[in-house]
């Protein structure tokens, strides 16, 4: 996956144009020789684009963001200490009050936020001129990150702002017209159009994160910009694009509406991210599983294993039980179960139809939180932790209760990171991250939250630290120097 440039303006020409003639109605011959009828519909077709783009262009903000460089960009350079950079992405603002949402890798490494609301979004008159006037930058904060779906959500201190109604990506088909939105090389308040070339694509197997794929054209800066249905309907945030060259080539991908809507109310209402599941282990029958089970042809997933302690359990379901529905949709494969889960609120009820012998059945489950959540954290270290300025990290003692979200650990004790400040030291080896248990500090073992406060509270601005860290039952250093 790269970025670059691209030059689309031919692919664009065809496809406005092929439409104007379907809406039409017009035979080759017409495409030879244009009707009235065509020219008024190519007409009409290019008024409503643009009424659609004037709607929601002031609802697309640029953001600025002025942080560290990658670890990755630094081992490219040769760069022995970490270096500052400036870059842009572009954001959807979702609430009036300044909530906006965008992608986690434009702002996870910023130490400072800067948005550029449109002009427009101010209150400011409507100008004349073609050359349209900047926007007020205004500071931004970031509310929560969610790394699972690349999604974030940052706050301006404004209110009024224009918004973007959120649309039903699940009603989504290949073939519908969409628009991307956003600042792509920095050219901010750009338009493209394109078809949606795909639904629910997985980038990897077996991942519950789905995303639309199109070939409106995407590049680098757009990352956060909103795609939009041809009501104006927000159906997708512009994330990443696939590239052989280094420039759009047509393969864009979106996280879709239906999954932003969740990680946005969520994150504007805890600051994070709680996801659920109900405790199974979903596989796709496959015609030689079928056959060697016997099962009956038209079965689509079964429950390979059901946690004992887990909803599922509670509510009854059983391993080898076949799930024919979930809320009376049709599940034909293990990918689909997950999916269909992906965005279900914990509390949540489902009801699935299940195959048991010769028995059917209806049982309803309650979605409970997911035990390996490492944002968990946060909220049971909620009294018994201690902040660390000079590592600029939040830590607690790796008790019974926290182990249970660390599952892939050597040892009982430690010092476990649940939060990192955003201008935390950095390292070329990596940032630290919720979850990792302090195991050494300059080469002084580390048995507790008591010992690693003691041993960095003597560090002095511009020390040289190396940090023995434990993160999913491999050892690593993360060395950096203190910066207050």
């Amino acid at each position: 996956m790269t970025e670059c440039y691209s030059e689309r303006m031919p692919r664009i020409r065809v496809l406005v144009l092929s439409c104007a003639l379907l809406l039409a109605g017009a035979t080759a011959a017409d495409a030879q020789a244009p009707s009235r009828g065509s020219t008024l519909a190519l007409g009409e077709l290019s008024k409503s684009l643009q009424d659609l783009a004037e709607k929601v262009s002031p609802s697309v903000v640029q953001i600025f963001v002025t942080g560290y460089a990658p670890p990755e960009e630094q081992n490219e350079t040769g760069s022995a200490e970490p270096t500052m950079q400036r870059s842009s992405g572009s954001g959807v603002v979702l609430d009036a009050d300044g909530f906006i949402v965008t992608n986690a890798h434009v702002v996870e490494n910023a130490t400072r936020l800067d948005v550029e609301l449109p002009f427009a979004a101010t209150g400011g008159a409507q100008g004349r001129s073609i050359i349209k006037r900047r926007g007020r930058l205004v500071a931004a904060k970031i509310v929560g990150i969610d790394h699972e779906t690349d999604l974030a959500v940052i706050k301006v201190d404004a209110a009024g702002l224009p918004t973007v109604p959120l649309g039903d990506s699940d009603a989504l088909r290949p073939g519908q017209i969409v628009m991307a939105f956003g600042s792509p090389l920095g050219l901010e308040s750009s338009v493209t159009m394109g078809v949606v070339s795909a639904v629910a694509r997985q980038l990897e197997p077996e991942d519950a994160m789905i995303y639309i794929q199109t070939d409106a054209p995407i590049n680098p800066g757009n990352s956060g910009g909103a795609l939009v249905d041809a009501d104006g309907r927000l159906v997708g945030i512009n994330t990443l694009i696939y590239s052989q060259s280094g420039g759009s080539e047509g393969i864009g991908f979106a996280a879709p509406s239906n999954i932003v809507r969740n990680v946005f109310t969520q994150i504007r209402r805890n600051g994070r991210v709680r996801r659920g599941e109900v405790g199974v282990s979903p596989q796709t029958i496959t015609p030689v599983l079928a056959e060697a089970l016997g099962l009956p042809d038209q079965a689509g997933v079964i429950l390979a294993d059901v946690d004992p302690k887990g909803p599922a359990a509670r509510a009854g379901l059983q391993a080898g039980d076949l799930v024919l529905t979930l809320d009376g949709k049709p599940m034909e494969n293990g990918r689909q179960f997950r999916v269909n889960l992906y965005t279900r609120p914990i509390g949540d009820v489902v009801r699935l139809d299940v195959l048991r012998g010769s028995d059917r059945r209806t049982v309803s489950v309650t979605i409970g939180e997911r035990a390996d959540d490492l944002a968990r954290l946060a909220e049971i270290a909620a009294i018994q932790r201690e902040l660390l300025p000079e590592l600029g990290v939040i830590v607690v003692d790796l008790t019974d209760q926290v182990a249970k979200v660390l599952p892939e650990r050597r040892a009982d004790s430690g010092a476990v990171i649940v939060a990192v400040a955003p201008d935390a030291p950095y390292s070329q080896q990596g940032k630290l991250q919720p979850g990792d248990i302090v195991r050494a500090i300059n080469g002084t073992p580390v048995r507790n939250m008591t010992d690693l406060k003691h041993l960095s509270a003597v560090l002095k601005p511009g020390s040289a630290v190396a940090l023995l860290v434990e993160r999913q039952g491999d050892l690593m250093y993360v060395a950096f120097r203190v910066s207050r």
